[in-house]
């Protein structure tokens, strides 16, 4: 299978496109057919060398969406289910999803039912994930005023999404860096 490895910290031109071997199924883990994973940041800070846990050679990728193609569980997990899997110890302290395929462990691996095309789906774990357990953190209340600091980035946008889904009423307001997106303002309630 085809996979991006990183031997040693460094810039991009140390992410090398090669051959590597499947992983095989071990029990307690599944093998899934990668269709899309998300770039992250603690995954460029780990190709710098900057994850001091990190050993190299390493393939990175902390998310991804794909099907299972073998599991050590097929009554949670059976052949062909569309799942996603995020963060754990994927991509660092096991192979991550920057690969064709990925062995993650069962408890790791989430069964979805969606007809989300795969790049949409991609889109999804980490970053609503994330802006999910800060809503709940956040305990926001409608009629309150919130500013989304980066609300065209990945997060933000998520952030967003989720709050106007699920807290009606609520005043949103985002900042962004680029001028592109400069005009884009959220005012609810």
């Amino acid at each position: 299978m085809k996979a991006v490895v990183i031997k040693e910290a460094g810039g991009p031109e140390k992410l090398i496109y090669q051959d590597v071997p499947m992983p095989k199924v071990k029990p307690g883990w599944t093998l899934i057919k990668v269709k899309g994973f998300g770039v992250n940041h603690s995954e460029i800070f780990t190709r710098k060398g900057l994850s001091l846990t990190v050993k190299f050679p390493r393939i990175l990728g902390i998310e991804c969406v794909g099907v299972v193609a073998k599991t050590s569980t097929p009554d949670r997990l059976p052949i062909g289910q569309k799942v996603v899997s995020i963060m754990g110890k994927m991509g660092r302290a096991f192979d991550g999803s920057y690969a064709e395929y990925t062995l993650l462990p069962n408890d790791q691996v989430y069964p979805v039912e969606t007809s989300l095309d795969w790049t949409t789906l991609a889109t999804i774990p980490e970053s609503y994930y994330t802006a999910f357990g800060s809503l709940l953190n956040l305990q926001i209340k409608s009629g309150e005023h919130v500013l989304v600091r980066g609300g065209s980035s990945g997060f933000g946008v998520a952030f967003v999404n989720l709050v106007k889904t699920l807290v009606p009423g609520v005043h949103l307001t985002g900042t962004t860096r680029s001028l592109k997106t400069s005009r884009v303002t959220w005012q609810e309630g």
